[in-house]
């Protein structure tokens, strides 16, 4: 049985307060540094003890702990598999498992999901890790494990799908697809909640990822750019449930919206490949 918001009964939610753990609504999220606090527990001052960061993060964004551990182990069996150092080029795991049109095309089609998992370099995947813990620890509070996980993976196809549609014969890697959705998301949904500051603040730094990714021959603009359509439109479905377009029960249907998105982006990819 779905849980609902504490002060609006009506109200389902997959959202808790990151301090007391009562369920609470987009109309009763006040956004922390330790995840979304209800309105009672916003306006008593934060705590601070020593060795606890870690706890509340695995405790409010564990699905953010767990995608950065993955992508991590990832490259370090990179490194491991490479010619030395910590740039791992020769890494069988890149050419095995990287976005590659012709490859898709002969059936390969788990390179659409592996692609978003691997890094050329430690700072590739030191910039697309720190980036997602920031994002992580803001949204996943903010809108629920699961529908997070679907954001993010959602825009990770899209961004296989917009790869292969621009540059389908370079082997292309690396977890900015997803980055980038989840930026889109975290844009949209902090304007729908009236968080102006945050929505702001995303704003500008995904502008001026656009505009790096643009001025730079070696990435991937079909990569970034589908992950971003893919973030932002996962967050169109969360607003339009938190909305009360899509009923009262609206988070499984959110949940198949984005579902849907996914599956439409894999299919896509195959049949352009």
């Amino acid at each position: 049985m779905a849980q609902t918001c504490y002060r609006h009964p009506n109200r389902e939610t997959a959202v808790s307060c990151s301090n007391c753990g009562r369920p609470i609504c987009p109309d009763c999220m006040t956004p922390s540094p330790v995840g979304m606090r209800c309105p009672e527990c916003s306006r008593q001052r934060t705590k601070v003890v020593r060795g606890v960061g870690e706890a509340s993060l695995v405790a409010s964004a564990p699905a953010t702990v767990v995608l950065i551990a993955i992508n991590v182990a990832v490259f370090l069996a990179e490194v491991a598999g490479g010619g030395g150092g910590l740039t791992p080029h020769s890494s069988s795991l890149l050419v095995n498992f990287g976005l590659f049109g012709p490859s898709v095309a002969e059936g390969e089609w788990y390179r659409l999901l592996t692609s978003g998992f691997l890094h050329i370099s430690i700072y590739h995947v030191g910039f697309n890790m720190a980036a997602l813990y920031f994002l992580g620890r803001i949204l996943e509070p903010g809108i629920g494990t699961p529908r997070f996980l679907a954001v993010y993976f959602v825009s990770l196809f899209a961004g296989s799908l917009g790869a292969i549609l621009l540059s389908p014969d370079t082997l292309t890697i690396g977890a900015s697809g997803a980055i980038f959705g989840i930026f889109g998301a975290t844009f949209v949904i902090a304007r729908h909640r009236g968080i102006a500051g945050l929505a702001s603040s995303v704003g500008i730094i995904l502008v001026l990822n656009l505009v790096f990714t643009l001025g730079r021959p070696e990435i991937s603009i079909g990569g970034h750019l589908g992950g971003l359509v893919g973030g932002v439109l996962c967050a169109l479905f969360i607003v339009a449930g938190e909305r009360g377009y899509l009923g009262e029960r609206h988070l499984p249907m959110e949940l198949l919206a984005m579902a849907a998105v996914g599956f439409f982006a894999i299919a896509s990819a195959i049949a352009v490949a």
